[in-house]
């Protein structure tokens, strides 16, 4: 990678400072970063030495999204032959899907990454490597029939009012992608929650009906088993319906100790109290437990350390209460089947109240 390193050595000059590009040096930075390592080094032995900086944290969560996203692909190119009643293989199935979900990807990340350098620029930083894992959950939370140009507007909400008004990465108190995502929901509810290619019988009636495509199929909870959710082989969001490509992810980070095992296990914990407390039993606990976003919520939206609580100790409270309040809004809220998405978003901005209180009973207790 010499000659590489020798390219980007003599554009330098062109974008340092008063240099012609001077303006576009944060995309320079940020393309140099991308092929290639920082060349700066400290002089002395520096006092804390960690091999994982931004960049490998947000790689970590890319692998880990890998498997979501790989079998979303599939799942909507399965969906879509479905609709057909065309027996067909697997790489076909497969093909079909990259043409659906690949477009929408694609402008997730070209939209937001234009927003983000145009930021960059404007405020004359760095582009910081966050968007790489924003980019990609966005539009996994997504179901495969929304159209490219609200994949556009929600990726822009989600970057612009999510993040860069709070000042830009590591300031943002809600998650950018779950803004965006739930920006999309509120404003064009048809879209996110609308008919899908398949059609199956429900309650009872003679003929195919268009069954629906949200964040998750609760509100057709007759129709799906508890199995059909699990292995997530039927109509929903992207990257939202396979459990076991949703928990391969998850040890992904929990090996890596990028994400917080105690907001993943407290929330978990959190979720089935509250079922029981309300009076949910037996199967259908299994059913709420693998149905809908929950899972791919808790494991890589909760943990977002940048909205979650600063205090490991506070991370207890806040995953609990997200597993609580998430089964609250979908036992109580008739017209709103999912709870995770906004569950989350409430304990966002209940967050730094945590850190507050956590803070205020440490000092009490340092007086005493």
């Amino acid at each position: 990678m010499k000659f590489v390193r020798t390219i980007f050595d003599k554009l330098r000059s062109h974008f340092s400072k008063e240099g012609k590009m001077e303006r576009l040096y944060p995309l320079f930075e940020s393309t140099e970063n991308f092929f290639l390592s920082s060349n700066e080094v400290t002089v002395n032995g520096s006092h804390i030495r960690d091999k994982n900086d931004l960049k490998r944290m947000m790689i970590m969560v890319i692998f880990a999204l890998a498997p979501c996203t790989l079998f979303g692909i599939w799942n909507a190119g399965h969906q879509m032959m479905a609709q057909h009643s065309t027996t067909t293989s697997f790489i076909n199935e497969f093909m079909h899907g990259a043409v659906i979900v690949l477009p929408i990807i694609a402008v997730s990340y070209i939209v937001g990454g234009l927003w983000e350098v145009f930021f960059a620029i404007v405020r004359r930083h760095e582009i910081n490597e966050g968007f790489l894992v924003t980019g990609l959950l966005f539009p996994l939370t997504l179901p495969p029939s929304v159209p490219l140009w609200q994949v556009a507007l929600g990726i822009s909400f989600g970057v612009v009012i999510g993040k860069e008004l709070f000042g830009g990465t590591g300031q943002n108190v809600i998650n950018p992608a779950l803004s965006g995502r739930a920006f999309l929901f509120f404003a064009y509810p048809a879209y996110m929650s609308g008919d899908i290619w398949i059609s199956k019988p429900i309650l009872g009636v003679s003929g195919p009906i268009d069954a629906t495509v949200s964040a998750t199929p609760l509100a057709e909870a007759s129709i799906y088993s508890a199995t059909d959710a699990f292995w997530g082989i039927i109509p929903g969001s992207i990257g939202e319906m396979c459990v076991p490509a949703i928990v391969f992810g998850a040890l992904i980070l929990l090996s890596t100790k990028v994400a917080s095992w105690r907001i993943m296990l407290s929330c978990l914990i959190g979720f089935l109290i509250s079922l029981v407390t309300f009076g949910v039993a037996g199967s259908d606990i299994v059913l709420q437990l693998v149905s809908g976003g929950f899972l791919f919520g808790l494991v890589f939206m909760a943990t977002d350390p940048v909205s979650a609580p600063l205090s490991i100790k506070m991370h207890w409270v806040y995953g609990f209460l997200i597993g609580a309040l998430t089964v609250v809004i979908r036992l109580f809220n008739v017209a709103y089947t999912e709870g995770m998405m906004l569950a989350i978003i409430f304990m966002n901005f209940i967050s730094p109240l945590l850190d507050y209180v956590y803070m205020q009973l440490h000092i009490r207790r340092r007086r005493r």
